[in-house]
C-alpha cells in the first residue's frame, strides 16, 4: 500500500468515526411493513383471506397480511415477494397523483408521499427548490445516507448559476421527515428488512412525484444526480421513468446487501443482520431496492449516465463497482465513467470534489442542453 493509499484510508476512517451516534439496532422481518392493501379492500369492496385477487394486485402481499393464519415462514415470504416485486417493478415503482403539491415563499415544495409510513414526520416530503429559468432543463438531487437538511446545497446553487434549475429531495427518515426520537435514517438502511424495502421504495415513489411536479411547470428536459444510496435510488428512478434524460451518480455498486454487509459505514447495520440471515439471502430479499436486478433485465441500456467513483472506496468497494460496471456494458449500456484516487468521504477534498463537481456539470449541461 503506497503512503497515499494510507493517507486517504486513514481520512476515510477519521471522518467515519465522526459519528458517534450509530447503534446496533435489533433484527426484524418487518413483514408488517409489505402489507400492500389495495384500493378496494382499504373502501371495503372485497374483505377477508379469500378475496379474489385482481389484475395490479399483488399475491405476496396478500399472503403476508394473512401469514399468521397460512403459517408460512417470513424467509420463504421474503424472497417470494421480492421476486414479484422485480418481476412486476414497473408497478412496485408506479408514480401516484399526488395533490396537495405547495411550494413556500422560500421554494420549500411539500407534498403528501405516495406511501404511507407508520412515522407521520415521515409521510410529509421536503424538497429544496433552485431555479434558475422558468422552464427548460433541472436536475432532481438526491443526497447521501443521513444527510442535513442545508447538505448538497452548494452543488445546488453551481447548477442554478449555470442555468440549470435544481430540486434537492430529502429522502425518506431524513431532516425534517426524520422519525421522533431518531437521530439517523436508520429505517432507510436498516436491520429492519422489511422496512428498508419499503422506506427505499419510498424514495423512488417520492423522488418521481417530485419530477411531476417539475415536468408539469414546464421542466421538461429532466435529469437526476444522486450520492451514494442516492445514487442507488436515482437509477432505480431512471430506469423506470423515460422522463429521465440523464443521470449522474457519485459511488456506485451493485447489491444493497453487499454494500451493507461489506462497507465500511454500514458495519453496524450488518452487525444487527449477520447472525440471522446470510449475506445471499439478504442480496435476494433487497433485490428490489439494488440497481443490479434491472441492469441485469437490460433495464440500463440506452439510457443516459455518468458515474463518478473512488479506486480506495471502503464503502463502496471498487470490485463492487468494477462489477456493476461490466454488467452494465454487457447488458446494452456505455456509462461515462471517471475514477478518482479518493474514497467515499474523500471525494469532498479540494481538489476532487472541484473536478468531480465540474466533470458532472458539463455532464449535464451537454445531456440537457
Amino acid at each position: 500500500m503506497s503512503w497515499y493509499e494510507h493517507w486517504i484510508r486513514r481520512y476515510e476512517h477519521r471522518r467515519w468515526t465522526t459519528d458517534d451516534n450509530r447503534m446496533v439496532r435489533s433484527f426484524e422481518w418487518g413483514l408488517e411493513h409489505l402489507e400492500e392493501v389495495s384500493p378496494r379492500l382499504r373502501s371495503g369492496q372485497a374483505s377477508g383471506p379469500s378475496a379474489p385477487l385482481r389484475a395490479g394486485e399483488w399475491r405476496v402481499a396478500s399472503q403476508i397480511r394473512n401469514r399468521n393464519r397460512n403459517g408460512e415462514s417470513p424467509r420463504t415470504l421474503l424472497k417470494e415477494y421480492a421476486k414479484e416485486a422485480i418481476e412486476r417493478s414497473a408497478e412496485w415503482y408506479a408514480p401516484e397523483e399526488v395533490k396537495d403539491y405547495r411550494l413556500d415563499v422560500e421554494n420549500v415544495l411539500t407534498f403528501s408521499s405516495p406511501m404511507e409510513s407508520p412515522w407521520p414526520e415521515n409521510n410529509l416530503v421536503h424538497a429544496q427548490f433552485f431555479p434558475a429559468r422558468k422552464n427548460g432543463p433541472a436536475v432532481l438531487v438526491l443526497p447521501n445516507w443521513n444527510a442535513k437538511w442545508h447538505g448538497q446545497v452548494a452543488l445546488c446553487h453551481w447548477l442554478q448559476r449555470m442555468g440549470i434549475s435544481a430540486m434537492k429531495m430529502s429522502l425518506p427518515y431524513h431532516d425534517r421527515r426524520m422519525a421522533k426520537g431518531h437521530e439517523r435514517a436508520d429505517q432507510l438502511v436498516g436491520p429492519n428488512i422489511g422496512l428498508t424495502l419499503a422506506a427505499n421504495r419510498q424514495a423512488v415513489k417520492d423522488a418521481r412525484a417530485c419530477l411531476t411536479w417539475l415536468e408539469e411547470r414546464g421542466y421538461t428536459r429532466l435529469g437526476i444526480l444522486g450520492t451514494s444510496i442516492g445514487s442507488s435510488v436515482g437509477y432505480i428512478t431512471l430506469v423506470h421513468d423515460k422522463r429521465v434524460r440523464a443521470g449522474g451518480f457519485f459511488h456506485v455498486s451493485t447489491y444493497f446487501a453487499d454494500v451493507v454487509s461489506q462497507g465500511m459505514t454500514t458495519n453496524h447495520v450488518w452487525e444487527g443482520l449477520r447472525h440471522e440471515v446470510s449475506v445471499e439471502e439478504l442480496r435476494e430479499f433487497w433485490a428490489p431496492i439494488s440497481p443490479m436486478p434491472f441492469v441485469e433485465r437490460g433495464m440500463g441500456a440506452g439510457r443516459n449516465t455518468f458515474m463518478v467513483y473512488g479506486k480506495y472506496d471502503p464503502t463502496f468497494l471498487p470490485e463492487l463497482t468494477q462489477q456493476m460496471l461490466r454488467s452494465l456494458r454487457k447488458h446494452g449500456a456505455e456509462p461515462r465513467t471517471l475514477e478518482l484516487p479518493v474514497g467515499h468521504y474523500s471525494l469532498e477534498l479540494v481538489p476532487f470534489s472541484y473536478v468531480a463537481g465540474w466533470r458532472m456539470f458539463t455532464y449535464f449541461l451537454e445531456a440537457l442542453g
